[in-house]
């Protein structure tokens, strides 16, 4: 029988702790078939503390432990108090033992009373629907992950008149681009909060090339648009996956066809470098970008669900 013990919180992660969250994970994707926790929370458990909020710090870690070790973990995130997100994962030596429930717990506790818990499960699996529902929450938000072979043709979609692309540079193009990035993604929950803190925690990732960071300027120089692609190591029989990492266009020049003119410029780009299939992340309610990315041939592979319930 598991027994389970009360859950930890920790604002920091020692290397040994961090190591063994890291594990969890990995245990849980080799039993699922999906990795159970996003690129921001991974860098969140590899790099604290976060940027500090008005109730301590942004991000809260909690652990759950068995005799064994760690049996689970759940990373908060409180960056905006009045909707709060999260995820959360069991290893599947130790579910159905009360630890998701434990975590849950402790991650509602972690915020205001009134606010709007989000919980996010990576894939639209049955046992993550079950303990959501089961614990109050109800499907809010679905982000589709959507996929494409590269080794088909794509589009012709010419830039518009007076626009150019170049590559990001480093050091000098970092405040102008956090800007545009804040400016287009404005309604974002997510991506229009980023500060110079998140980029360069991506700047210093492996996978990050300037080359693959693809901005649209025009004559002047003036930041439009831009592309950042990303490359996914291969793994296992899994090839190299190119992604849509983030697409940008300023919404003053908006309905001038950049977005697409880019799409194809950075899958261009990929395509050009050997890799064979690209992917991306897209809200299922965002109309227009679904639009686009079904024009370039993309389908929907699979689903992240956010469940919510006001705590």
């Amino acid at each position: 029988m598991t027994t389970v013990r009360p859950v930890r919180r920790a604002d920091r992660l020692t290397g040994e702790e961090i190591a063994a969250v890291l594990a969890v994970a990995d245990a849980s994707a080799a039993a699922d078939g999906v990795f159970p926790l996003a690129e921001d929370t991974v860098l969140a458990v590899r790099h604290t503390p976060d940027e500090p909020t008005e109730s301590g710090a942004a991000r809260a870690h909690l652990l759950s432990f068995a005799e064994d070790g760690l049996a689970g973990y759940a990373c908060l995130d409180r960056s905006d108090p009045a909707a709060p997100a999260g995820e959360l994962v069991v290893h599947p030596r130790h579910r159905r033992g009360g630890h998701g429930t434990a975590l849950l717990a402790a991650a509602a506790a972690e915020v205001a009373a009134g606010a709007t818990l989000s919980v996010w499960a990576h894939g639209d699996g049955a046992g993550a629907r079950a303990f959501a529902e089961g614990a109050g929450f109800a499907r809010a938000r679905v982000l589709w992950q959507m996929r494409r072979p590269l080794t088909e043709p794509l589009p012709e979609v010419p830039l518009p008149a007076g626009v150019t692309v170049r590559h990001f540079r480093p050091g000098f193009d970092d405040e102008l681009w956090l800007r545009l990035n804040a400016r287009a993604f404005a309604d974002h929950p997510e991506q229009g909060r980023w500060t110079e803190a998140d980029l360069r925690l991506r700047m210093a990732e492996p996978w990050f090339e300037p080359e693959g960071f693809l901005l649209a300027v025009d004559v002047g120089d003036t930041l439009m648009g831009f592309h950042w692609t990303k490359v996914h190591p291969a793994t296992g029989d899994v090839p190299r996956m190119g992604e849509i990492y983030v697409l940008g266009v300023d919404p003053d020049v908006h309905q001038r066809g950049l977005g697409a003119a880019l799409s194809v410029a950075g899958l261009q780009h990929l395509a050009l470098h050997g890799v064979q299939q690209a992917m991306l992340y897209v809200d299922e309610s965002n109309a227009a970008a679904v639009a686009l990315y079904r024009r370039l041939g993309f389908t929907v592979f699979a689903a992240d669900v956010g469940y919510q319930k006001i705590v």
